[in-house]
């Protein structure tokens, strides 16, 4: 199985921004871990502060699931909202931080409606609970 890993703006910035929230390991540190874990999957991961980068990317259909984390796009985007409701394929969201203890803009997501799931406040382990609930 080939699962796409797409996260939104400013989480290439994993490890160092507000590590009181998002913790202090980078992403390209724990998709190792990922990777040794669930070595029978191939994980692509995909990273940009872009909304339609991100759209292009997911309109490659070249995956057989999705986990993603759009960041601020969760609370805005409906052009990738509106792309998520176009994938007839797994779909997870992921939220490094429980968006429900946050500043009221961060409680609202659009594009979770067109998610199968969404995991929120699990930290990084959230990506990892997401590649479990898909099924081969």
């Amino acid at each position: 199985m080939k699962i796409l890993i797409i996260n939104g703006p400013n989480l290439n910035l994993l490890g160092t921004r507000e590590p009181e929230i998002y913790g202090n390991i980078s992403m390209e540190d724990y998709l190792e871990t990922l990777q040794s874990e669930f070595s029978s999957y191939h994980l692509d991961y995909y990273q940009s502060n872009i909304e339609g980068e991100i759209i292009n990317r997911l309109q490659k259909d070249d995956f057989d699931a999705v986990v993603i984390n759009p960041g601020a796009f969760t609370h805005y985007s409906y052009a990738i909202a509106d792309c998520l409701k176009n994938i007839q394929k797994q779909k997870v969201e992921v939220h490094i931080s429980n968006i429900y203890k946050r500043e009221e803009f961060r409680q609202k997501s659009v594009t979770a409606a067109n998610s199968d799931a969404v995991l929120s406040g699990f930290g990084m382990d959230g990506y990892r609970l997401a590649i479990l609930s898909l099924k081969s």
